[in-house]
């Protein structure tokens, strides 16, 4: 009985051996999905969804715009009230949902990453806004966010009527179609963990940790922007090459990444005219903290005064062009000119990550909106402002792509861990933090899969 048993215990075995060696690529996306489902439940905990209506009109010095966190538009006054500034209100918000984390009972029964699990309530909080670009339809939250969810189920079965590879079809003689996904990483050290999680989402991207102006990004922003997309076409082209040696090119996707003034870089080389024959490709744009409208109305003094000292004492061209001092018409200036520029419509997915506890760079201007300070300045600068503001949120509601997902995500950190320093005293612990942690990566990455691969 006992050789029998054995018999048939190695029997199912060397079937199950011989079911996997032939069914192993289908066994691994089942279980890839199954995992990617856990994980996405499992860290909703520190998600928080909201949504907002892209302004279908043109913002005014009235400041009717009213995005921050939910719908709606409010006329009539210009002034705020404390409460009403939305970097507050978010830090708030983040606060209570962190409060609410602290108290919950967790389940510890799976697997989990203690680096998360250890301490949840030193965790970030994620916000995560969609922006709708159409209003006039009647959308319910599950609606809107339903194109960007994870698969809703896994399969219960796996199809084992083909092996993997070996199914005979019409293609076979054919040239297999490749299709080709380029990420552009804004600098080659400091995205490295972003870079990481997006590797295990999708391994077969091809991605560019661009050096071309490392030691650089001190000088004139249109030099800078030139030099990146020159080493962009460079590597796109030895990419296309390679990839139409071993097949027929497909579809070719080119998605950027950056940090801080790296997002200007990034839009100053989609400007430039060599990356005109490369604008189809663009994918899907990820900032994370990028002063979009440069640093008017900066609430730093702290900052402000930092950057009063560089452009005193070392004439920093990139600075002056940040802070509109690079012209005295302020519509002259570099970064008036490159807010009227298309370098955000092309691209099919926009992903703005802010922080309110960043004190680097101005929170409106991390997240393309209005601010207090703009709605009450009647002055040519602040007529200026709202045409740059105009101009981006042109682009996004431009019909070059359609279905374009455009999100806002607050990324709140716990300062608790920052302690007393320089660093969280001028509001720059909060700024590097985005380089230094990759937890709010895995976050939206596992959240919204789709706008990565």
């Amino acid at each position: 009985m006992f050789n029998i048993s054995g018999d048939q215990v190695l029997h199912l075995w060397s079937t199950f051996l011989t079911f996997h060696r032939d069914n192993k690529t289908k066994i691994m996306e089942v279980l890839h999905d199954a995992w990617a489902k856990d994980r996405k439940a499992e860290w909703s905990i520190w998600m928080v969804y909201s949504k907002s209506e892209m302004p279908q009109h043109h913002i005014n010095g009235s400041f009717d715009e009213r995005t921050t966190h939910h719908v709606g538009h409010k006329r009539g006054s210009s002034l705020w009230k404390l409460s009403d500034d939305p970097a507050h209100m978010a830090a708030m918000r983040a606060d209570l949902h962190r409060r609410s984390i602290g108290q919950m009972k967790i389940n510890n029964r799976s697997i989990q990453d203690m680096q998360i699990f250890g301490d949840p309530s030193a965790i970030p909080i994620v916000i995560v806004e969609r922006v709708l670009n159409t209003p006039q339809r009647s959308l319910s939250y599950n609606s809107y966010m339903k194109n960007l969810d994870l698969k809703d189920s896994v399969p219960s079965r796996i199809d084992v009527s083909s092996e993997d590879g070996k199914k005979p079809s019409s293609a076979t003689t054919a040239k297999k179609v490749r299709d080709l996904k380029i990420v552009v990483f804004g600098h080659h050290l400091d995205l490295r963990l972003v870079r990481n999680q997006w590797l295990l989402l999708d391994p077969k991207i091809e991605f560019l940790m661009s050096e071309a102006n490392e030691e650089k990004t001190s000088g004139d922003f249109r030099e800078m922007g030139l030099r990146l997309a020159q080493e962009v076409i460079s590597f796109l082209k030895k990419k296309m090459d390679k990839a139409a040696k071993y097949g027929r090119l497909g579809d070719i996707k080119l998605s950027f990444v950056g940090h801080s003034i790296g997002n200007v870089i990034i839009r100053t080389a989609i400007a430039d005219t060599v990356m005109e024959p490369y604008l189809g490709y663009l994918h899907t744009y990820l900032s994370l903290s990028g002063p979009h409208l440069g640093y008017l109305y900066s609430s730093n003094s702290l900052f402000n005064s930092g950057l009063w000292v560089l452009k005193k004492f070392k004439g920093t061209q990139c600075i002056h062009q940040l802070t509109f001092t690079d012209d005295p018409d302020i519509c002259n200036t570099f970064f008036y000119k490159l807010c009227k520029q298309k370098t955000l419509e092309n691209f099919k997915n926009i992903i703005l990550l802010s922080s309110p506890q960043d004190g680097y760079v101005p929170y409106h201007s991390a997240r393309i909106e209005s601010c207090k300070a703009a709605s009450v300045d009647n002055s040519k600068k602040g007529k200026a402002f709202l045409e740059m503001l105009n101009s981006c949120l042109d682009q996004l509601r431009a019909p070059t792509t359609e279905d374009r997902v455009f999100l806002r995500s607050d990324v709140n950190f716990d300062t608790s861990a920052y302690g007393k320093n320089l660093n969280s005293f001028i509001g720059r612990a909060a700024h590097i933090e985005f380089l230094e942690s990759d937890i709010f990566a895995r976050f939206i990455m596992w959240s919204f899969p789709n706008l990565f691969k």
